[in-house]
């Protein structure tokens, strides 16, 4: 219902705002090249990009880096732990779910959220945004693995660790890849 122009706006805007969590995690994995492009992307991305709703870095240069805590406890040795699937944020590992309550408790949207903001309706549109804006971007290839897989659940869970993998050892994640089919 919601125009693409629109539903990248927001996408924008989500990324836009995890940049300093990607930045901090890029330190901890010690990658300070990593750090610099978070932090510029986040600022160029803030003051020429509207806020964040558009992304003037990419065209200018700046990589992305897709960097969490679930990565970097990776990086620090943690394994992975069991494979869980949960409601409404899916699949995830022990480790990268652990991961993922040190990014929310870190993350400046967050804390402004809990200290003095209306904290309950502010976190569900929060996580509401992001779980769409998920949904969004991965609708067509959810769809497709769901048509041709034989066991889904067991077809997910593969392409969750491997992109997983990817992530960690900072190689280019591509879902159209024969390797993730």
């Amino acid at each position: 219902v919601v125009p693409v122009f629109m539903q990248d706006m927001v996408t924008n805007f989500l990324t836009n705002l995890k940049q300093p969590v990607v930045a901090l995690n890029s330190l901890l994995q010690g990658d300070p090249q990593a750090m610099g492009d978070s932090l510029g992307r986040f600022v160029f991305n803030s003051i020429a990009g509207a806020v964040g709703f558009f992304d003037p870095a990419s065209d200018a240069g700046v990589p992305k880096h897709e960097e969490d805590f679930g990565q970097t406890l990776a990086v620090w040795g943690v394994g992975e732990g069991a494979y869980l699937v949960l409601p409404i944020l899916g699949p995830t590992t022990v480790r990268d779910g652990a991961g993922r309550v040190v990014d929310h408790v870190v993350d400046a949207v967050n804390y402004g959220i809990r200290h003095g903001m209306d904290e309950e309706n502010l976190v569900l549109v929060w996580a509401g945004a992001e779980a769409l804006d998920f949904r969004q971007r991965n609708l067509d290839e959810l769809d497709r693995f769901e048509e041709t897989s034989v066991d889904f659940y067991a077809t997910i869970r593969s392409i969750y660790r491997q992109q997983r993998r990817q992530l960690i050892n900072n190689e280019d994640v591509d879902l159209e890849d024969p390797a993730f089919t």
